[in-house]
């Protein structure tokens, strides 16, 4: 079943290769969306896909990429939008 969720990463998360590392699993499980640092050192993650892949997707988000450190994720569920056709960066 589609869903989406947009996900806050806290912790030492950014020059890490957080994105890059969020990039290549969202693609490993076909999800749409992005990923993009914010300003006050979190990262955002807003992906869509089949429900099961969102939550593995979470899993492995919670341990992050070799050098980073993650101290919290916030998750939102939301109804799914369709308005992705594949997941990227955002700069």
């Amino acid at each position: 079943m589609p869903a989406r969720i947009r996900i806050t990463v806290y912790g030492m998360v950014q020059g890490v290769g957080f994105r890059y590392f969020t990039l290549r699993l969202a693609k490993k499980l076909k999800l749409g969306g992005y990923v993009q640092n914010k300003s006050n050192g979190n990262v955002e993650v807003v992906a869509e896909g089949e429900r099961h892949n969102l939550l593995r997707l979470v899993e492995e988000l919670r341990i992050g990429p070799p050098g980073s450190s993650v101290d919290n994720l916030r998750l939102k569920w939301e109804d799914p939008q369709n308005d992705f056709d594949e997941f990227r960066i955002l700069h």
